[in-house]
């Protein structure tokens, strides 16, 4: 018996990795959890099927958790997207009952010592899953009912966030880092409206912004960004404000689109790459796209179980634009490396000290030299996630965002 437990549950493990890497299963949330559910209940049915073959404690009723992950598993495989809302809602509370039933039937049915510890823990994780997808279900649509601040504007093929504030201008468009949310932005922001009109969005796929379909690098980004500013009816020119890879966006966009860019702020910014990207690099690159899409929606679908909630990142739109916006990264350097000079156009480059690797430093050191009106400072007392996020960080990024608007305003230079 422990031997067809241990068998039939590595077979349902090796079917499920097979499926969601198999080329007719496309690479979607609802496809690759319809192809893990169907490995799975290949797995429990050749329990039920090998143990009343080969042993005398037959366990047919592991029949019952393979239909149901069979069933679930093709209708989102077959039907997709719209089976997959309604099924969050009705697989935590059946697998769990079906959990209780088949830690009943083990204790009572597997007298085999080796077979129980091998199905147990199966079993406790099929019963956190439950659990967490339920917490998850619920999470999600106390979530969806709060109120947006700002509204949702068409970008092409996607709609994304925007929320604007403030009064005066040069208008202050915001750029989170990677991962990150317009709320996240909730200390710079207010700070900066009271002296001038701030914007902030959700890039795709992230806060109350739909996925985008398209490959979110930095160019695509930025030209996304002009969309969005163009048709929310927000004239330009811009002071941006990034953080972190919100740099490299920001530096991007001022590459593609220079006239409409006043100043800029570039906040502990991922410096940009110092070098072309040979082609070779390039062609691994888009040789392993199928694999990383394939990879990034299967991590995403544990945001389904509650998991990444822990990590920030509640659903599984935004745990896959989070991977592949680490994925784009190296594009994302390149493309935002095509800024060379910036004119006399005001610039402040900040720089966390804790934590500050003398690298990063240094490259920050070169991004002030994009322009003749620029000054470098390092912030004390903060690291780099805490230049948006804690007081200190907070306070000296707001106030090197409104030294380049009063810069603009006055027509004086920046001073450190």
């Amino acid at each position: 018996m422990g031997r067809v437990v241990a068998v039939s549950l590595a077979a349902g493990v090796v079917a499920a990795a097979m499926l969601v890497v198999a080329p007719f299963v496309p690479p979607t949330e609802a496809a690759i959890t319809g192809a893990l559910l169907c490995g799975l209940a290949l797995g429990w049915a050749l329990l039920a099927v090998l143990s009343a073959r080969f042993t005398d404690q037959a366990l047919r009723w592991a029949m019952v958790p393979a239909l149901f992950m069979g069933v679930s598993g093709l209708l989102l495989l077959i039907v997709g997207w719209p089976v997959l809302e309604p099924l969050a809602w009705v697989w935590p509370p059946v697998m769990l009952a079906l959990v209780v039933s088949m830690f009943v039937r083990t204790r009572r049915d597997v007298r085999s010592r080796s077979g129980r510890w091998l199905l147990y823990p199966v079993l406790t994780v099929l019963a956190l899953a439950s659990v967490g997808g339920a917490y998850q279900t619920v999470q999600a649509a106390v979530d969806a009912s709060r109120p947006m601040p700002g509204r949702l504007i068409d970008v092409g093929n996607h709609r994304l966030h925007l929320s604007c504030t403030g009064s005066g201008g040069p208008t202050v468009v915001l750029e989170p880092g990677a991962g990150m949310v317009s709320a996240q932005l909730e200390l710079v922001a207010p700070a900066v409206s009271e002296q001038t009109r701030v914007c902030v969005y959700d890039r795709a796929g992230r806060g109350w912004s739909e996925a985008a379909r398209t490959r979110q690098d930095a160019h695509q980004i930025s030209a996304d960004l002009h969309t969005l500013l163009e048709e929310g009816g927000v004239p330009g020119p811009y002071v941006l404000a990034g953080h972190s890879f919100g740099g490299l966006y920001a530096l991007a966009f001022a590459a593609r689109y220079p006239d409409d860019v006043a100043g800029m702020v570039l906040v502990d910014t991922t410096p940009p790459a110092s070098g072309p990207q040979s082609s070779a690099t390039h062609a691994s690159e888009e040789g392993s796209s199928d694999l990383g899409d394939r990879l990034a929606t299967l991590v995403s679908v544990s945001a389904r179980l509650g998991v990444t909630r822990l990590l920030d990142q509640p659903t599984p739109d935004s745990v896959r634009s989070t991977i592949e916006e680490y994925g784009q990264g190296g594009a994302s350097a390149q493309e935002a490396a095509a800024l060379r000079d910036l004119a006399d156009k005001p610039l402040v480059v900040l720089t966390a000290a804790v934590g500050q690797d003398p690298a990063d430093a240094a490259a920050h050191e070169d991004l002030a030299r994009l322009s003749s009106n620029s000054v470098h400072r390092v912030v004390e007392g903060t690291d780099h996630g805490g230049m948006i996020t804690d007081a200190t960080g907070a306070a000296a990024t707001s106030r090197a965002v409104l030294d380049v608007v009063t810069s603009l305003r006055t027509g004086q230079p920046l001073a450190e």
